[in-house]
């Protein structure tokens, strides 16, 4: 149906099939009622707001297609030149495409809870030994692993939510003519971007060059872009690490609401820093490990020495982040100690009140303890309460400023009580 003429147009979800540029098939899946407005710009079905579906792929209300809804995504390059590019329900789909292909990308996100177990299966149906995805899926220790024929390698996904670091695997696959990578579902849509432009980095390789440099341009190009990611989480450890620094500065913020922020920055940080080491142990066995899938080429290998000086420039800036949050935790502990002192001072001070009214009560109170003998003072009575209580009150008075006096000329009281 033409839709240049109708941008406004009501309609119950659809996918939509290009014909040309001005004109697409609309074809309803459900009763959503949606109202959005379509434009067709070149080849694409721009969409200001609303979800509708476009060749297969979920369309988001910015406009931009939404390829991670189906588990499987492939990019394949074929000996004729001809790309193939889109996503699928299973492997069957486009298994027959992987064939003849010169170079090829196959990403899947995983499904169900066991990343493990499946990914174990998808890595074996894709024509991988048992032995390669056992060691690479089940070892949560080993990273990589080189089988000559094949290659697989585990690299950290790193996610953050608030305080709360997590660095999720994805795991890598060379083998003959492609390129797999496998990652789990609650990872962040990290390859949504490089899906979309997958067709044209691949186009760049040269059909005529050799596997082994088509392999660690693809794998170099990926690497890349998720390490890319990594350090863009690095942005919001700094925005906590900086809200951290202005709350320190706040002395009414109570310390034990601090240190646990402080202590869940710097375990974000360990995480962080222990996902770009292992990052950087994985490029420097690919650059010096001389893997027979990954090529000799000095300028292609030197791409992957690039991405491990990027990788020090974070640990740099992370490790930087570390130290002045170690800074910060000395701060804290000083605000302690001089809270501590401070509570100290103040327990003195009315300490040292204490004593003097309890030094002037002896006085008074051993009047009383002497008057009150009637082997002595068998005659009191209650007429004498006229000079009785005169004694006592001036007793005490007097006693307790002598006993004020005397402290305070042996310096026992300060002028301030902090």
């Amino acid at each position: 149906m033409p839709i240049k003429n109708r941008d406004k147009k009501r309609i119950d979800g659809c996918i939509v099939m290009y014909n040309n540029e001005t004109t697409a098939a609309l074809y309803p899946i459900d009763r959503a009622g949606l109202y959005i407005s379509i434009k067709i710009d070149e080849d694409k079905v721009m969409i200001e707001k609303g979800t509708m579906h476009t060749n297969g792929a979920v369309v988001k209300g910015n406009g931009e297609a939404d390829i991670t809804q189906k588990p499987w995504f492939y990019t394949v390059i074929l000996l004729s030149g001809t790309v193939s590019k889109g996503s699928a329900e299973s492997f069957a789909d486009f298994s027959a495409l992987i064939d003849s292909a010169a170079i090829s990308w196959i990403d899947y996100v995983t499904q169900n809870t066991d990343f493990d177990q499946e990914a174990h299966t998808v890595i074996e149906k894709l024509g991988f030994s048992s032995e390669i995805a056992s060691s690479i899926t089940r070892e949560s220790y080993l990273s990589y692993q080189d089988l000559d024929t094949e290659l697989g390698m585990k690299v950290p996904s790193i996610q953050v939510r608030e305080l709360e670091v997590d660095a999720y695997p994805l795991l890598i696959f060379l083998r003959k003519n492609f390129v797999l990578t496998v990652h789990p579902v609650n990872v962040d849509r990290r390859f949504t971007r490089l899906r979309r432009y997958a067709e044209t980095f691949l186009k760049k390789i040269p059909i005529d060059s050799s596997v082994q440099d088509k392999l660690t341009i693809v794998l170099s190009r990926i690497i890349e872009h998720n390490n890319d990611r990594n350090f863009e989480h690095l942005r919001q450890i700094e925005k906590r690490e900086d809200e951290l620094s202005e709350a320190l500065m706040d002395y009414t913020v109570s310390g034990l609401e601090l240190a646990p922020k402080i202590h869940q920055m710097k375990h974000a940080l360990i995480i962080y820093l222990d996902a770009l080491w292992d990052s950087l142990d994985l490029l420097h066995t690919l650059r010096y490990g001389d893997a027979e899938l990954i090529t000799d080429d000095p300028t292609l290998l030197n791409r992957v020495g690039i991405l491990a000086d990027d990788i020090r420039r974070q640990l740099e800036l992370a490790e930087h982040m570390s130290e002045v949050l170690a800074s910060g935790l000395e701060a804290l502990q000083s605000i302690y100690n001089n809270q501590l002192q401070s509570t100290n001072n103040r327990l003195s001070y009315v300490l040292t009140y204490l004593t003097i009214v309890g030094t002037a009560l002896l006085v008074p109170n051993t009047l009383a303890t002497i008057l009150g003998d009637t082997t002595i003072f068998s005659s009191l009575s209650p007429k004498d309460q006229i000079w009785y209580w005169p004694v006592m009150i001036g007793a005490t008075t007097i006693s307790t400023f002598l006993a004020y006096l005397w402290i305070r000329k042996q310096g026992l009281i300060g002028k301030k009580i902090g």
